[in-house]
């Protein structure tokens, strides 16, 4: 009977703690999709080999679509929350929204929509902010990198603030096409995502 006990209390432990860490879900475009590299490669997956290095329990769930807009994120996400009950979303979306010179009034709600989504679903959320290189206009750029801004401060999240920072308009940190991260910049993006990560795990 004892020994019943003790294997049922444990298997409740470890369940405890499994529910405690949750899922981290991921929903990105071709960088967090390491576009053009093998996945094993790209930083997300950097990212859960460094959570099981500091002890972090989380279960790392990638839905990166390559060529992805925040209007595609948006539609995805409702089944992503449902299917994986994150207990932390990381929204990397936007980069496709600008280099198609979509309005930035529409992305910013529907980057709106996917944190409120995900808050609903009892999740944190990290955003990760994204800029356009020079020659789309200075009214535009800035339009759109302050749709990043302003949502950081209306919904509460943490953003970093440009998260290819370091890495874009970096001939060795970019693939030939001059829009991709090459694998050297794997590690500084994920870098550039942890500080802003860790407090929320």
């Amino acid at each position: 009977m004892r020994a019943w006990w003790l294997s049922g209390a444990l298997a409740l432990l470890f369940w405890a703690q499994g529910a405690v860490a949750g899922t981290l879900l991921v929903v990105g475009d071709s960088i967090s999709a390491a576009f053009g590299l093998d996945s094993r490669q790209g930083w997300v997956a950097l990212l859960e080999k460094r959570l099981r290095e500091q002890g972090f329990d989380h279960a790392v769930v990638n839905a990166s679509i390559s060529g992805d807009t925040s209007a595609g994120g948006a539609a995805r996400l409702p089944a992503l929350l449902a299917e994986h009950r994150p207990s932390l979303v990381i929204i990397e979306l936007g980069g496709n929204d600008g280099l198609r010179g979509q309005p930035p009034a529409q992305l910013q709600q529907n980057l709106a929509s996917m944190i409120e989504q995900s808050q609903a679903a009892g999740a944190r959320v990290l955003l990760l902010g994204m800029r356009l290189p020079p020659n789309y206009g200075a009214r535009y750029t800035s339009a759109f990198a302050q749709v990043f801004a302003d949502l950081a401060e209306q919904k509460q999240v943490p953003l970093v603030p440009f998260f290819l920072e370091g890495v874009g308009g970096v001939p060795a940190m970019m693939q030939d096409d001059g829009i991709h991260p090459a694998l050297a910049a794997q590690e500084k993006l994920l870098e550039n995502v942890w500080p802003s990560l860790k407090p929320l795990l």
